[in-house]
């Protein structure tokens, strides 16, 4: 394809402004060279986010993988969730090392493609386990009766039911990675002297429907249903307490809990959906001044940390609050730690009774050369 007929975009990892145009524009102040920050603060928040959450989705896919708790309607979703942030993780660090390098690719066309697709299966996937949750969370507390009812099979809340929805979510969160594989590419630019990991569009058109399609199937709907299950949850919780959870400080932290759920999902992607946003309709002929587009610039990589923060910030919220998780992370812990105790005590024994029947042998030689001296 050639490059003068296609619209080159030179993004990092989900599609900003094109920097080309933004060179090209009359705010001429607006340049590379205002992002300088980007090659030192970004990679670090990414390297931090990137450890912490695979170290806290790794210990959740640990404990929720047991035996005893997968086997349930909400640890399947929890499970799926914790996969996918750490399918994305790992892509991460490479993106680290793009902003490091002042946008250059230095890893090749192969992993330019599935990091780009990682990303993407991740800001649909996690986003729609989410959802998923809410929607179990809110039958399950609201309509306690009806989720647990066996006579139909549309009212029945069953593991084999949750995971035949993680699966749909899965295929549809791979179906969104095609634009990623067909039009993310490597190209050498001579004016930035950069390999860039750029998506190569046939048109500006593909960009724009592409942003709207995330803007409104990767945020918008999946946040009014979160939003309105948990709103309405905290309404059935206020309305009659005593038939949900006798203890009154308990139910204060499952509205808090619910609470810090939609507000850390708000925060994290409001942000950068609407920066996202605000491109699209600079490209659809909307005139930001030259102090808008500064502001888009600068805060749009801080936005994009946000984003992916979330994947850290799901093990904290939808595991470690919960007391069963903790307990049961805790049990693993001590079964391992009294395996490790139990080698070291075999390992020991053994030792000594190698070295016992060493002493015995040693003992049976030097008596019988004794007797052999004697004679």
């Amino acid at each position: 394809m050639d490059s003068d007929s296609s619209s080159l975009n030179l993004s990092t990892v989900s599609d900003p402004t094109s920097l080309n145009d933004v060179s090209n524009q009359s705010c001429d102040y607006l340049s590379l060279s205002t992002l300088h920050y980007q090659k030192t603060l970004i990679p670090v928040i990414y390297f931090l986010i990137f450890i912490l959450g695979f170290l806290g989705n790794t210990l959740a896919v640990c404990v929720l993988g047991q035996k005893s708790l997968r086997c349930t309607v909400a640890n399947t979703y929890l499970l799926n969730l914790a996969l996918s942030d750490l399918v994305f993780l790992i892509g991460l660090p490479f993106w680290a090392v793009h902003y490091l390098r002042d946008y250059d690719w230095p890893f090749g066309w192969f992993m330019c493609k599935l990091c780009s697709s990682l990303t993407s299966l991740n800001t649909y996937a996690s986003i729609y386990f989410i959802m998923g949750m809410s929607i179990d969370r809110y039958r399950v507390i609201v309509y306690p009766l009806q989720s647990h009812c066996t006579e139909t099979v549309y009212h029945a809340r069953t593991v084999f039911h949750a995971r035949c929805v993680c699966a749909v979510i899965w295929v549809l969160a791979t179906l969104t990675t095609i634009p990623a594989l067909v039009f993310r590419e490597t190209h050498y630019s001579t004016e930035y002297n950069i390999t860039a990991c750029a998506m190569n569009y046939p048109n500006m058109h593909w960009h724009g429907m592409l942003t709207l399609a995330k803007n409104t199937f990767g945020f918008l709907i999946p946040f009014i249903v979160i939003a309105t299950c948990y709103s309405r949850i905290r309404c059935h919780l206020l309305a009659s307490p005593e038939l949900v959870e006798p203890d009154p400080s308990r139910l204060e932290r499952v509205r808090r809990v619910a609470f810090a759920i939609v507000m850390a999902f708000f925060l994290c992607w409001f942000p950068f959906h609407t920066l996202s946003f605000m491109g699209v309709l600079q490209e659809l002929g909307v005139i930001w001044s030259c102090k808008v587009q500064q502001v888009m610039s600068i805060v749009f990589a801080p936005a994009l940390c946000l984003g992916f923060a979330n994947s850290a910030i799901n093990p904290l919220l939808y595991c470690f609050v919960g007391n069963r998780f903790r307990q049961q992370l805790r049990r693993l812990w001590e079964a391992k730690m009294q395996k490790i105790g139990k080698q070291r005590s075999d390992s020991v024994s053994m030792q000594i009774s190698s070295f016992s029947r060493k002493l015995s042998e040693t003992k049976d030689t030097m008596a019988s050369v004794s007797v052999e001296d004697k004679l």
